[in-house]
């Protein structure tokens, strides 16, 4: 069974709460790093212990949120196995999935509405990476990543 790992900022609380929400009406397992309310914090110490244990647990995938996405995404993936997706629409994180093998979502809290998060970690969590082509491409993200090229 998938466990979804969530976490936020202080900008992405409200919406963590509300997908969270939904994702136990779906029956996931949920593990919830935090925030637990809008009072600012630095999104550093809650996207390192989730991208760390998605990062071990092939079973699980994240779902990271702040303002604009960018932050807690660039955080992800400097762990090593994490290949984080920054998605403002369904289709890009559909192909996330599928061609680049993502494990965690990142979103833009300040820039999306509850109804189109739904949908994109709808496309994120009902999407299975291809392999084929991208298997190899996908391979030398993590070549990179330890120093590679």
């Amino acid at each position: 069974m998938i466990t979804l790992a969530f976490a936020s900022d202080h900008a992405g609380f409200e919406l963590k709460s509300f997908l969270i929400n939904e994702a136990k009406k779906l029956n996931f397992a949920i593990k919830d790093f935090g925030t637990r309310s809008i009072d600012s914090v630095d999104y550093p110490d809650y996207v390192h212990p989730l991208a760390n244990e998605v990062s071990l647990d092939n079973e699980m995938l994240g779902i990271l949120i702040c303002g604009s996405g960018n932050g807690v995404c660039m955080t992800a993936n400097k762990h090593k196995g994490v290949r984080a997706a920054l998605c403002w629409e369904p289709a890009l994180a559909e192909l996330a999935r599928q061609h680049n093998n993502a494990n965690i979502l990142c979103l833009p809290a300040r820039f999306i509405s509850q109804e189109s998060a739904l949908n994109i970690m709808t496309s994120f969590l009902n999407s299975q990476f291809e392999g084929g082509r991208h298997e190899k491409r996908v391979g030398k993200i993590e070549e990179k990543q330890n120093g590679g090229f």
